[in-house]
């Protein structure tokens, strides 16, 4: 009898610690125990006692558990700094990545997509919703590009976010369009549901797997 009654008090201890954590839940789940203990030697078959061995195991199953609690409490912590550390390297740089790039006076440093065989080639500049609003010719061999926007008065459009893409052309036949990458400032990093999450400058934000470079 002695036995069953010790395994049921530490079934319910193993079905009760995970659902809570912290000092807090400790003490009450230490609590709980002791009363637990109580009844068990309070409903002890005289003629058949507890040993003391048995009360040494379950004290060490709670001890057990409780070990694991604080345990499960200081990973998580420590993971919550690993994270908050993580996001410092990347504000300040410049991230490289196919999102909408924002274009003001300042020349843009793009690097546009190699494409074999190409003989000529138009830089696209597109809204975010994709409508196309102006072509450039530029380098079909070139491995960056510096992209200055024209004055609003001589056709060039206004400061903004642009979606940038190339169409290449061999022969006068189209090559097909492909995304030209951006670098843009990191202002800001978050977490957000275990994603890093990056706010660039002029605001756009995008998820740091999108990232294809960094460079200071």
């Amino acid at each position: 009898m002695s036995q069953d009654i010790g395994q049921v008090s530490q079934a319910a201890m193993a079905r009760t610690a995970p659902a809570r954590s912290g000092p807090a839940a400790i003490s009450s789940d230490f609590q709980t125990f002791l009363r637990m203990l109580t009844v068990q030697m309070q409903n002890q078959n005289p003629l058949e006692p507890i040993e003391a061995s048995d009360f040494a195991v379950q004290l060490a199953t709670f001890s057990g558990v409780e070990q694991q609690v604080r345990t499960n409490d200081l990973l998580s912590q420590l993971s919550a700094r690993m994270g908050l550390s993580e996001l410092g390297t990347w504000v300040g740089r410049m991230a490289l990545t196919s999102a909408p790039v924002f274009i003001d006076e300042t020349s843009q440093r793009l690097v546009p997509p190699e494409v074999a065989g190409a003989d000529r080639a138009e830089l696209i500049v597109s809204d975010v919703h994709g409508r196309e609003l102006a072509r450039y010719a530029v380098d079909p061999l070139a491995t960056e590009i510096i992209f200055d926007m024209p004055p609003v008065s001589e056709g060039g459009l206004v400061p903004g976010h642009y979606q940038m893409t190339m169409e290449s052309y061999r022969a006068g036949t189209s090559l097909g369009v492909n995304p030209v990458l951006g670098y843009a400032r990191v202002e800001e990093a978050r977490l957000d549901a275990g994603q890093i999450l990056l706010v660039l400058e002029g605001g756009q934000i995008i998820n740091s797997d999108s990232v294809i470079g960094l460079r200071a």
